[in-house]
């Protein structure tokens, strides 16, 4: 059964830094970009970053440039954003999702396979 967990949410001071988790298992992680997305209450669910399958390719929106950075280990099943200067705006619940398209995408409909979600809040 194809299965994503994110973690390594929490609370965090305005400056601050956090790394989120994302364990894929159930499935051969090699062959999916993954992306991050984000949702805050009463929001859109927004595209945060992606990575190819190879992860030599790398898409953010552009609130986070420069400040978040995406990551995979394939032989770890995992898939990391490691977010820093991290911002009162980018409090939001954060999902790791698995697309069967074979590019990356900001569109939570093109993926398939979602996480259940890890917190991020950020306080002022």
């Amino acid at each position: 059964q194809l299965q994503l967990v994110e973690s390594g949410g929490g609370l965090v001071q305005r400056g601050g830094s956090l790394r989120l988790s994302c364990a894929a298992s159930g499935f051969t992680l090699d062959y999916y970009p993954i992306g991050w997305f984000r949702q805050a209450p009463g929001k859109e669910r927004e595209g945060v970053s992606c990575i190819s399958s190879s992860g030599g390719s790398t898409t953010y929106v552009d609130s986070v440039k420069g400040r978040f950075t995406i990551s995979r280990d394939n032989a770890r099943r995992t898939i990391y954003l490691q977010m820093n200067s991290l911002k009162p705006e980018d409090t939001a619940v954060y999902y790791c999702a698995a697309t069967t398209y074979s590019f990356c995408s900001g569109q939570p409909s093109f993926f398939d396979y979602w996480g259940q979600g890890t917190q991020v809040t950020v306080s002022s």
